[in-house]
């Protein structure tokens, strides 16, 4: 799995339209499976992510978890943090899950955050064509893929 992990003040989608869901102070995850993902790289992922100090203290130190400022999330399926560049110019996703694989974890994903914080994580729809807008707070923005956990 790849993550691209955004502190954020507001993060909204859209879909069709209409606003599917919005948040403010936390984290908006753009989350991508690839067909070997499982659900050890999920539980991994998950106590990574809620456990990332990068909110700000009293000082001004990047020393709290979106635990401790009781954060929102927003977790967006992406496909394409699985493009590949290498030949050429337009990127292949033959490294992302299709929609069998993908769909389930990514949905036991936002099923195990939401046990980790005890809060229901906003999200899009898997594979709609979303209008993501944000706010990134910072800006502060990480990377992980749970193929590089060391």
């Amino acid at each position: 799995m790849r993550a691209v992990i955004q502190r954020v003040s507001q993060a909204s989608v859209t879909i069709d339209g209409q606003e599917k869901a919005a948040i403010n102070n936390g984290l908006l995850i753009l989350l991508g499976v690839c067909e070997e993902d499982n659900e050890e790289d999920i539980d991994w992922l998950v106590k990574k992510i809620i456990n990332l100090r990068i909110f700000d203290d009293d000082e001004g130190v990047m020393n709290r978890s979106v635990i401790d400022i009781d954060g929102e999330i927003m977790i967006i399926s992406q496909f394409t943090l699985f493009a590949s560049y290498k030949k050429g110019n337009r990127p292949s996703w033959f490294k992302a899950a299709k929609p069998p694989i993908a769909t389930p974890l990514y949905q036991l994903f936002c099923q195990k955050m939401e046990a980790a914080t005890n809060k229901t994580p906003a999200t899009g729809i898997f594979g709609a064509d979303m209008k993501v807008k944000l706010i990134n707070d910072g800006p502060v923005t990480i990377c992980m893929d749970t193929k590089n956990k060391e």
